[in-house]
């Protein structure tokens, strides 16, 4: 396999690894439905040569008070071992062509930690890879998510934290527990999903204090290093037309490579024609990392 090391801290960076995907599983998104097969056999066509399956898994109950957003967020619990299934079936019949890692998209669950555990020591067995994401944010009378519309965002969060420096400061809160969570969990490579996941919607709702967002985002980096946690280089947010960018600024992937914090590119992919979305990007940071 074709390796790239940055020049300062000889940190191994894998550039044909797709770390965070999705599958016939998922109920929203753009291409829900489309086969798995469809999606790898575009990773081999793209060149990639490891490919991690991430899906959402189960979602406790009441998680949400809105019983259509927990249908299209999240499987089924009566569904989850046929994912994992389907998933050692296809790495079975891949293995000469992809390394296939059977993952999931964890949510970090704040109070419900401890539903999360038990999934993964009950799926042990079948589990490679994790992303932990944060989605859900508590508001007036539950937890609801950040990247549902920015109409559900304003309604149900933004207006119950009263200003979105409020709300940013939150949602760092919540990504620096789910870090401190993710660095319990029994894998390799655990990395931080859309690490700027709050910015989906930047480009409609009232701006916040980027360089508040600046010293967050640089206390972030300090647990990710004293933790070993990584983070998904998400290219999603540039087919969103709301935000327009990765998920992770260059500047904050830099300091990752110079710390020695592995970002993995992750297209978070919803239907197959969006696999290699958003590589050229990553490629480039790291070009452009390489030339300082």
């Amino acid at each position: 396999m074709t390796r790239e090391f940055d020049k300062y801290t000889g940190h191994e960076i894998d550039l044909l690894w797709n770390g965070h995907t999705h599958t016939e599983f998922c109920k929203h998104g753009d291409g829900a439905g489309a086969p798995l097969e469809n999606y790898l056999e575009q990773a081999i066509a793209s060149g990639f040569k490891k490919y991690s399956v991430t899906e959402h898994p189960p979602l406790p109950k009441g998680w949400l008070n809105d019983p259509v957003k927990m249908c299209q967020l999240a499987m089924p619990e009566d569904q989850l071992e046929n994912y994992f299934l389907r998933v050692q079936k296809l790495k079975r019949y891949y293995h000469d062509r992809l390394t296939i890692l059977s993952g999931l998209e964890l949510d970090y669950l704040y109070g419900k930690e401890s539903f999360t555990n038990n999934m993964i020591d009950s799926y042990s067995h079948w589990l490679d890879d994790a992303i932990v994401s944060v989605h859900f944010l508590p508001g007036r009378d539950g937890m609801y998510c950040i990247d549902w519309s920015p109409e559900d965002l304003q309604s149900n969060l933004l207006n119950y934290y009263g200003t979105m420096d409020n709300l940013v400061e939150h949602y760092y809160e919540h990504i620096e527990m789910a870090i401190q969570f993710a660095a319990t969990l029994p894998f390799n490579h655990v990395r931080i999903g859309h690490m700027t996941l709050i910015d989906k919607f930047r480009r409609v709702l009232p701006e916040y204090d980027a360089e508040k967002c600046q010293v967050y985002l640089k206390r972030m980096l300090v647990l990710l290093k004293e933790t070993g946690v990584g983070v998904d280089v998400n290219s999603a947010g540039l087919r969103v037309h709301t935000c327009g960018d990765f998920y992770i600024p260059e500047w904050f992937f830099h300091q990752c490579i110079q710390n020695g914090i592995e970002g993995v590119f992750g297209s978070d992919a919803h239907k197959p024609a969006d696999v290699k979305s958003g590589w050229s990007w990553y490629k480039s940071a790291i070009d452009n990392y390489n030339k300082k």
